[in-house]
Formats: C-alpha cells, structure tokens, sequence
C-alpha cells in the first residue's frame, strides 16, 4: 500500500509545535507499526517561514498531497484577526485551491479561522478552541460550531480543538491507516490520552470573554448565589420582575441556553473543583453544589464534561503527592 502523503502547511506565526505535532506522532507510529507508514512534508506558498517565537522553520513548495494539515497561530485579545488573516491571502488561496482538488484538509486549533476564510466551514459542521468557538461562529455564521468536540470531521474538512487535540485527529488518522493496535501502542509511548472524547472538561468560563448582555449576566450572579438551591423558575423571575416567559426568552436570546442549562453548567464548574482540590465524597460534592441526589448529580456531571466524577477526579486531581520535587 502507498503511504498516504500528509502536508502540513507551515506559514508566517504559526505555532511550531503545532507544524511538527502530527508528524512526530506519524514517525513513531511508523516505527511502532515497523515499516514507513506516511509520506510526510512541510510545505509552503513562501520560501522562508519564521513561526511564532522567531523560530525558523525549513520548508518545501506546495505539492500534491492526500491530506493537508493547517496549524494554529497566536491569538489574544491584541491581535487582529483580520490583519493577521489579510496577512496570510497565500496560504488561504492554497488552503482553497487544495480543497479544490478534493484534498482533505485538517485545521488545529485556530488553524479553522483559516479554513473558515477559505470557505470551507460554510455549511459544516466544526470545533476549534473552547475559547475560541464564539469568535469563530460569529466571523463564519455559515458553520455549525460545536465546541464541546475535540474533532470534528464533515465531507472531508476536519477541524479540532486546541493544541493537543492535534493528536486526537492524529490517533485517529494512525487507527485508521495502521489499525487499532498500532494507534493505541503509539498513544502509551507518546503519553497521549487516547480515549479523550470531549474539550468540555478544560472549559474555564473564567477565562471566556464577556458578551456584554446585561440582563442575562444579572440572572447568571443571582444563580451564583443560589447554587445550592432548588432551582425554581417563578422564583427566579420575580427576582427580575418579569414572567417566567419573558425571563426564558431574554436569557436564551443572549446566551443561547436556559438557565437551568447554565445553572447545571455552573454547578459542575463548582464540583470540577471540590473534586480538584479536595478529599469531599462525590455524594456530599453533590450536596454541596445543590443536588439531594448522588446518583442524578453524576449523571448530569458525565452529561456535562463526558467523564464520570470518579473518573474527572482520577485525571486532574492537584494532590501536592504529585507534584514535582523541587531540584
């Protein structure tokens, strides 16, 4: 079998780690499956390309492959994002060309605003970044954003989450060439979590950026104080002197979601934590966060961030046990 042609497109402030992410992963499954499995280049419309940080990067021109591979870039509230995508009109028109001549192509991270300018989102489905996702359904309206998922593939156009998740897709694309074996062997000696299935558990909505609606973030405090009671709808309206309707209505028109949604959201945030950073039991976590029941408390925790508490508590417990010894 001829070894699939993998391009990674490397471009002016991309991240380096994510330009060598997924052929790393690709070399050692090669080894681990004991023959060369991938045909793997970095390439570019440019003939020199510095990444973020000043780090030079060696590139090739623009051939054919079967998959390309589109890295992310350094994004923060300084940057602008339609000068830096104006910035990089041949790596897009790459990006647009290639899909053009039915090449699957594969964004990181906020590689997808790429895609995005492209117009390979519209009518998709998509994810990117957790902290990005809003940005992103509101320059590209035309793409189902799901932000929960770490990848998302639709009619050959396949975007993921941040960072790391370069290395579910990469996981999966090794599953689907070496088979399952050779996938989760790699995955044991890289130390890669092969069986992550959701970015929602890396959700800080601390860190998300505000969106100014006035009423529903009044409504979401007041929740905030009463976390740990019952949650009742009339109650909560009269609070804001308005019907139960027209609460519902508002706070979906600015957020998107009800408040019982983000009030369950808002009591697993609290219980992410108590799992995080202390011994509590899982049923009196539950009570503390406001549910009388264990068992309705996990089910709504594993809806929420796709793991169960013992499970959430098992990966990201901050014991000092485990932390590393000073040298």
């Amino acid at each position: 079998m001829t070894p699939p042609r993998v391009g990674v497109l490397a471009y002016p402030g991309c991240f380096a780690s994510e330009v060598f992410g997924v052929p790393d992963l690709l070399t050692m499954a090669s080894h681990v499956a004991g023959t060369p499995s991938y045909d793997v280049s970095i390439v570019s419309p440019r003939r020199r390309v510095v990444a973020s940080g000043g780090a030079a990067i060696a590139v090739a021109p623009v051939r054919e492959v079967d998959v390309l591979v589109v890295p992310g870039f350094e994004l923060h509230p300084a940057v602008d994002l339609d000068r830096t995508l104006a910035a990089l009109r041949p790596e897009i028109e790459t990006i647009r060309s290639t899909a053009q001549a039915g090449v699957s192509l594969v964004s990181v991270c906020v590689g997808a605003f790429l895609l995005a300018d492209a117009g390979l989102l519209d009518g998709r489905r998509s994810t990117t970044s957790w902290l990005f996702a809003d940005r992103l359904a509101r320059r590209c309206p035309a793409t189902d954003v799901r932000p929960a998922e770490l990848v998302v593939t639709d009619r050959g156009v396949t975007t993921t989450a941040a960072f790391s998740a370069m290395y579910d897709f990469a996981l999966g694309f090794i599953r689907g060439h070496n088979g399952a074996r050779v996938a989760r062997a790699t995955a044991r000696i890289a130390l890669v979590d092969d069986a992550r299935s959701s970015q929602t558990p890396y959700v800080d909505a601390r860190l998300l950026p505000a969106l100014g609606a006035v009423f529903s973030q009044s409504v979401k405090r007041w929740l905030d104080q009463h976390l740990r009671e019952r949650y009742d709808l009339g109650r909560l309206a009269s609070a804001f002197q308005v019907s139960t309707r027209t609460l519902l209505r508002r706070f979906r028109d600015e957020t998107g979601e009800s408040p019982l949604a983000y009030l369950q959201a808002a009591r697993v945030r609290k219980a992410e934590h108590l799992l995080e950073t202390t011994d509590r039991t899982v049923a009196r976590i539950a009570a503390d966060v406001g549910y009388g029941d264990a068992g309705t408390f996990s089910t709504v925790f594993a809806r929420i961030t796709g793991r169960r508490p013992r499970d959430y508590r098992a990966s990201f417990r901050r014991a000092e046990r485990s932390a590393p010894q000073p040298l």
